[in-house]
Parts: C-alpha cells; structure tokens; sequence
C-alpha cells in the first residue's frame, strides 16, 4: 500500500512530484504499463500459496482438454454426455437470462419515471442524510484517452441536476502518458465552472509492488482526493459517495440524483456497492455487426445478473461506493487488474460479510471496441477480453478469504463464490468441455453421427445438445431484439452489406464465442497457471 505516499502528487498548475520506491525502467515495458508481480515482498510461504490458489482456473481447464480428447478416443459417448449435461444446463441459464432480461427492462422503464428528490422525501428517516450533505466524488481513470472522448463524457456529466452544488472530478491521469498533464489542465480549464470542484492527479509509474492500471490509479486518486475534500475543504467523509468510472461512459440523466436519494436514505450506507446496467451503444452504429451481437449479449448477462433474484449480482465497470467504506478497507488494491470483484469481494470479508450490491436501474452507455480494419476489430476485441479474463485470480483470492474469515458466515460466502467460480470455470473448463465434447467425438466415430440419424433415441445426448443448441438460439435471437429496441436512433438506414453482415452475425456465433471468449479465457488462465506476466494495454474503441 502507498500510505501517506499519496500526498505527495499536487495536481492544477503546480508541478507534480513523487515520492517512494521505484523500479527501474528497463523493468516496465515499452509502454510503461507491463505488470510486475510481488515475490520479492512476499514470504516463500505466501507467494507459493498465491501461486497455487491463481493456477486453479487454468488446471481445471487444461484437465478438461486432456479429459476431452482422452475421452473423445476411448469413451466417446462419456464425453458426449458430459458436453450435453453441461449444454442443457447452459440452455436453461439462456432461458433464466431472458427472463430476467425482461424483468430488468420493465424495472428500467419504471425507474426513468421516478421523481427522485420526491422519492427521497416519501422514504426519508431519522437517520436519513440532508439531500444537500451527499457530496459525489467522481473519479475518472483514463491512459491515451482522446480528447474528443473525454470531452464528450465530461460535457454529458456536466449535465447531472448535482454536478455544480454536489459533484467533485478527479481525472485520474498516468504519468506513462506523455500528454497527461498538458491534457489535464486543458480540460480542467474547461470544465471548472461546471462543477463543484474539478482536479487532475498523475498517477506515477514505477512504484515497487504496484501493477500499473485502473485499480492502482484510482487507489492514487483517491488518497489524494480524500486530503484534498476532508482535510483542505472540510467535508464530512461520512457524506462522500465515491463513482469510479470508465472513460467512456455517459450515465443515465438521473443517475446520480438516484444515487442521492438512495445513499441518504439507505441505513446501511457505508456497507454497500451501487451498480446501474451497462449498453455498449454510444458508438453502436459504427461497429461491425457481428460484434453489435456480442456485444448486446454481454450487456444483457450483466442486466440479467442485475435483475435476477436468483443469482449474485457484482460490480462491473463502473459502481460506486462510500468514501468511507473505502478507507475502512484500505482503498483499492494496487496489484490487482480486476478492481470491481476484487474490491467487492475485499470489503465483503473485511466488513463480515455485511456488503451488498444495490441495483439502480438506470441504464449508462459505453464504448465497445472497433478498428478500422478487420484485424484490428479482432485484435482489440481480444485484448479486451483477455484483461478481463484475468479477474481468473479471484477464484484464488475468494479462497483465500474465506479460509482467512472464518467468522463471515460460510453461507453467504459460498453463494458469492460459487457466482466468481461459475463465471469463471464455464469460461474456461465449462467451454472446453462443451466444445470439444461435441465435436471431437463425431469427428472420431462418425457412426455416432450415422446413429443419431437411424435411431435419434439410442444418441440421447446428441438429441440433448441439438436442442440445447436450439434453445439458446432462440433465446439469443429475444435478447438480441431486445437490445435492439433500446438502441439510439441512427441516422440513415441500414446499408446492404451491414443487413447482410447482422444475418450472418448469428450462425457466425460459435466463431464469435470462440475468438472473443474462449481462447482469450483459456489464454489469460494459461498466463496465470504458468505464472506469466500479463501486458496492460489500452483498448481502442469504435
């Protein structure tokens, strides 16, 4: 952790300086941002079991190609079953998720109606916070952002009913930028008179222990935000509702109005999270067809997590919490990439199991990522998924926690990690499984398939994964209309060539999971299995 070092960065006009340990730079990359892990500080003890705990998600997937191919030779229909238990239960969870889809949809339809300030006023307590006292502190992480991206996201937050009486911006930039200061007071001098207060913070690079990117950015933002409004202006920490954010996101209009009501008003407000839907539609008209689909899945998972009362829902993205929630537990970690699950699951354990997650059915967009040619659309969409699937170590992690707080109890415990591992698992092992469990067995033993046509009832598990395949289709084809009921308008219809690329987009699905889920999950839990750095790199966007 940095301690009292996070005092040491000024930000505005002043001259930036940094105080601590460092690496030297022939340790960091090209681009200042390649991850570095922390052997050196930890007892042989600790990292060996480190180490164990983070290889989990990548053994289990590597058993599960070597069962997969072992058994496609010798005991075919063993896999062939086991693929079609495993494809059934992915058909009933498409089935759940739409369901849940459409729940979340009519409760965002609902809550776009909603008075909030009279909302707050109907459910106000004794112990309820004046409206006036909740102060938003908004931190911006951002590395090569454009300016024309963050202008947009500024200009849209500048727009909250809060942002000039209630709301304090940190953009929290990256000494590895070359332009990060000149950057920052640009727009500092632009956006200023629209807020409460607005500062930039320079992330330094090179800190011994840190990994480069979003958590250790904002862990750096935040200790210099929280001296800056509590010990220099004199808010009252108790009062501070903190939103990290992605640079690219454009909340709800009454976003952050909601968020008022609801943190005044909660009694429990320094023991929860607060996490709204995600839609990657700011530059939906731009992208490529087939990855408008994909992307209206992963939007659609993450609203069916939100809506179901049947599953656990985490933070993803962009949340927010209490400042003083954050402090109890030491802010956010700086050798970790996943920051959302991970400072989830950390202020879960620290607080005894107390923390929740509460909806807020307002509905912000983001960027998905693009290219301007086909290679790029690909390479980027990879690396996207690849640093996500490196949140693998929180399998490890919640493992950990639980054998360190036996005192949470081990209920509540087990649900959120049976949710980190499930996600995790049929990512890795479930989609080796499922894939090569189907396949490699026709392909070895074509009588099976000769069988299946003759006598459909002797090949049940061919007959479970062909209906398997069917019903997730179907539900694929409800989600997808669904997200394209809620798209922003375009200007000018759809051309040929997109109709005919958004028709192919869903027999082109298979292709998609396998490009943009499978091989970058199996790729990240392989890294971590073999104890490889991962390379941080910004994701370009469409």
């Amino acid at each position: 952790m940095l301690g009292a070092q996070s005092a040491a960065l000024y930000t505005s006009a002043m001259p930036y300086r940094t105080e601590g340990p460092r690496l030297p730079m022939t340790q960091l990359g090209a681009s200042g941002m390649e991850f570095t892990f922390r052997s050196a500080q930890l007892s042989p003890w600790r990292f060996l079991s480190e180490r164990a705990l983070d290889a989990i998600p990548g053994l289990l997937t590597w058993l599960a190609l070597a069962l997969s191919m072992w058994a496609a030779i010798f005991q075919p229909r063993l896999i062939l079953w086991l693929a079609a238990v495993l494809g059934a239960y992915m058909a009933g969870r498409f089935i759940l998720a739409a369901l849940a889809i459409q729940i979340g949809y009519h409760r965002i339809a609902r809550w776009q109606q909603i008075d909030w300030r009279a909302q707050y006023e109907a459910e106000k307590r004794a112990n309820s916070l004046p409206w006036e006292a909740v102060h938003h502190l908004v931190l911006i992480p951002n590395y090569r952002e454009s300016l024309p991206v963050l202008r947009h996201t500024l200009t849209e937050l500048a727009q909250q009913a809060e942002a000039k009486p209630a709301m304090t911006v940190i953009l929290a930039m990256e000494a590895g930028e070359e332009e990060a200061i000149a950057k920052g007071e640009r727009l500092q001098r632009e956006f200023r008179p629209h807020f409460a207060h607005f500062y930039f913070t320079v992330h330094p690079r090179g800190i011994r222990g840190e990994i480069p990117g979003k958590s250790s950015n904002i862990a750096w933002a935040v200790r210099w935000a929280r001296r800056k409004l509590v010990e220099e202006h004199g808010y009252d920490i108790d009062r501070i509702l903190v939103t990290t954010m992605d640079a690219d996101v454009i909340w709800h209009p009454r976003h952050f109005a909601a968020l008022t009501a609801m943190f005044a008003n909660h009694p429990q407000r320094h023991e929860r999270f607060w996490q709204a839907p995600i839609r990657y539609h700011r530059n939906i008209w731009s992208i490529s067809p087939p990855m408008r689909l994909l992307n209206a899945y992963s939007a659609a998972m993450e609203l069916a997590y939100l809506s179901a009362g049947w599953w656990k829902a985490l933070p993803i993205s962009s949340y927010s919490l209490s400042l003083r929630l954050l402090q109890a537990c030491d802010h956010w970690d700086v050798d970790v990439i996943s920051d959302e699950w991970h400072m989830f699951i950390k202020a879960f354990f620290l607080r005894e199991g107390r923390v929740r997650l509460e909806r807020v059915f307002l509905p912000f967009s983001a960027l998905a990522t693009g290219g301007d040619t086909l290679w790029q659309v690909i390479r980027n969409r990879y690396r996207q998924t690849l640093r996500h699937a490196w949140g693998s170590k929180e399998v490890g992690y919640m493992l950990a926690r639980m054998l360190e707080h036996p005192e949470v109890p081990f209920r509540q415990s087990l649900s959120y990690l049976w949710r980190v591992a499930h996600d995790i698992l049929m990512g890795g092992a479930g989609w080796v499984t499922i894939t090569l469990g189907s396949q490699l067995p026709l392909l070895l033993h074509p009588a099976l398939w000769q069988q299946q046509w003759q006598a459909p009832w002797r090949e049940l598990p061919l007959l479970v994964l062909q209906l398997a395949f069917g019903l997730v289709l179907l539900s694929g084809v409800l989600i997808w209309r669904q997200d394209v009921a809620v798209r922003p308008p375009r200007e000018g219809p759809l051309q040929l060539g997109e109709r005919i690329l958004s028709l192919l987009s869903f027999p082109l699905l298979p292709l998609l999971t396998l490009l943009f889920v499978g091989l970058p999950v199996v790729h990240a839990q392989t890294q971590l299995l073999l104890g490889l750095p991962l390379q941080f790199r910004v994701t370009e966007k469409g």
